[in-house]
């Protein structure tokens, strides 16, 4: 199919089949995380975990779309990482790994299933302990979460995503915390994870994004780190690295018989989503995966950090915004959260207040979600378990 062709053909919330697959994915998705959570225990080998998760989103999908005449493309959007304390992403071991969860870990699960290219995404933080979550590890959280809940409001038609930049800094700024640079949220699309209008986490002189508006049957992943630190994460191994997405409009002659073996199994397997190395023929991964990235074949989602001792929250949430208001798909209930932090800022406590559905009366006119809509729950996500990251509608 030429660019053209798959440009007119282009699917999107318009479309209830659309809005089906991606709710289906985000069914699914919230699954494996509820399946993987009470997993999560100390002396848990991370490996196993992220395994468990994907395994389920690969069985969920496998099982859907059976008797349909032409072939539906379906199973793990985003690999399953867990990633602890001042590692900030995309930790998913190889097998073999011995690294295992310990007692007192703020643990961040991060993963997405799609269906026919429709992709949905989750990730949440939870902390290994009994009882309420307090202190730094509580403001933390509550900074990820009530950030989340305000780009949930401001993410919508009409609205720009420099404002939503400036906002979630600011909450993160209300807990003494700090959102973590270089994590863009996207807008997804079929096939395609991170598409072209983004949001910018944390703004500063080396990191610049495109002005965008937000528009009605749009799609967005919104992605929330917040840290104790500086919020500036670095790369401190790249053997950690074991996710990688295959760069489809580059091409490059390999030399390397590994190379060109491993490039070809993930030309079949993985030819458009974000896929981990765990997947593949691991005698001949490491030596062959380094020539596909030094020629720009494979972008890697390298592991990051944080200084130790700090600690880093993420939450991450799929929206869809749909004629009658923005629909949250994925989401997980937090833990109960006493912050040593409140916010009292009267500019946050708006966000927070704004409806996230349209009320359609008489001709269906489309209206901005105004105080109230279906929102009285979800205004006050700081001093107790949220319950606006718990629902779907």
């Amino acid at each position: 199919m030429s660019d053209e062709e798959r440009e007119e053909q282009e699917l999107d919330l318009t479309t209830s089949e659309v809005v089906t697959k991606y709710k289906a994915a985000a069914e699914i998705v919230n699954k494996a995380l509820q399946l993987v959570l009470p997993e999560c225990k100390p002396k848990a080998k991370i490996v196993d975990l992220c395994e468990k998760a994907d395994s389920f989103i690969r069985e969920q999908t496998g099982n859907m779309y059976k008797k349909v005449k032409k072939k539906i493309e379906r199973g793990v959007a985003f690999p399953t990482c867990i990633s602890v304390n001042n590692t900030v992403c995309h930790f998913s071991p190889l097998n073999g790994d011995e690294t295992v969860l310990e007692d007192g870990d703020i643990v961040k699960i991060d993963m997405g299933c799609h269906i026919d290219g429709f992709i949905a995404v989750v990730a949440h933080t939870h902390v290994l302990q009994q009882g309420p979550v307090t202190g730094r590890a509580a403001d933390v959280i509550a900074a990820a979460n009530t950030a989340a809940e305000v780009a949930l409001r401001l993410v919508r038609p009409g609205k720009k995503n420099k404002d939503v930049s400036e906002a979630i800094q600011k909450v993160a700024a209300a807990y003494d915390c700090k959102i973590v640079e270089g994590v863009l949220s996207h807008q997804m699309k079929q096939f395609v994870i991170d598409g072209n209008k983004v949001v910018l986490s944390a703004t500063g002189p080396d990191t610049r994004v495109d002005d965008a508006e937000f528009e009605e049957n749009e799609v967005y992943a919104i992605d929330i780190v917040t840290s104790t630190g500086e919020g500036k994460p670095k790369l401190l191994d790249e053997k950690q690295t074991t996710i990688y997405k295959r760069a489809v409009d580059k091409n490059y002659l390999l030399k390397m018989k590994a190379s060109r073996f491993i490039f070809s199994e993930i030309s079949q397997k993985f030819p458009i989503m974000p896929f981990s190395a765990r997947a593949l023929e691991e005698k001949r991964v490491r030596l062959g995966i380094v020539e596909c990235v030094n020629h720009d074949l494979l972008q890697p989602y390298p592991v990051l950090h944080e200084k130790p001792g700090d600690l880093v929250a993420h939450i991450k949430f799929t929206v869809l915004l749909l004629p009658n208001g923005s629909d949250r798909v994925t989401s997980h209930a937090l833990q109960e959260l006493q912050p040593t932090k409140t916010v009292d800022d009267p500019e946050i406590k708006a966000w927070l207040a704004l409806g996230t559905k349209s009320k359609k009366k008489g001709g269906g006119k489309k209206k901005k979600g105004k105080k109230g809509d279906m929102a009285e729950t979800e205004a006050e996500p700081m001093d107790e378990a949220p319950s606006s990251a718990t629902t779907q509608e």
